[in-house]
């Protein structure tokens, strides 16, 4: 219970900087996404050696559905990151998180932040276990650009708003990199 109060600390410290890296009050993502009643999971993963880790995949490559995800692992690294159309391994901090955005985070700042595409590979050598904790928005959340944030740039809204329940089943996860208003 702890461990779950202090990483919710965490994720919501991080939303208050992200909310001022763009000109917003610090809790405006902690109020629009309703985040009082949001989302905390816990997904602990554990890869034993792979004899042909060539020919395996730990888990295939995906975006997280929610707003942001802390990640721990131990030594064995295995988290990669597609940077430029090449997959990148992740040398995670030791004894720290290392923090992926998510799709929720992309659609509120209409793009500005990405949510990030990664994956988890396996090894011939030793163990790999990683516990990622991903904080979403309450399900009944209308997710969609920040209205405020649109005017202070002049954009247009690049993603359809959603009520975050329907989220995770529709097309628009499949689509979320490619959708355009």
């Amino acid at each position: 219970m702890e461990f779950s109060k202090r990483t919710r600390e965490v994720a919501l410290e991080i939303t208050c900087a992200i909310s001022e890296s763009l000109g917003l009050e610090p809790n405006y993502i902690h109020d629009a996404m309703n985040m009082d009643r949001g989302l905390q999971m816990l997904a602990a993963n554990y890869y034993p050696p792979c004899p042909q880790p060539d020919h395996a995949i730990g888990i295939p490559h995906h975006t997280d559905h929610g707003l942001v995800t802390l990640l721990i692992q131990n030594e064995m690294n295995g988290l990669q990151v597609e940077h430029n159309g090449k997959w990148l391994t992740v040398n995670g901090p030791a004894n720290g998180f290392f923090v992926n955005l998510a799709d929720q985070m992309q659609i509120l700042t209409n793009g500005k932040y990405k949510s990030v595409m990664h994956r988890a590979t396996v090894n011939n050598k030793a163990t790999r276990i990683s516990i990622a904790i991903p904080h979403g928005p309450s399900v009944d959340t209308l997710i969609a650009p920040a209205p405020e944030l649109l005017e202070k740039e002049g954009q247009a809204p690049k993603y359809i708003g959603m009520n975050y329940k329907e989220y995770p089943a529709s097309t628009e996860r499949q689509e979320l990199h490619e959708i355009h208003l």
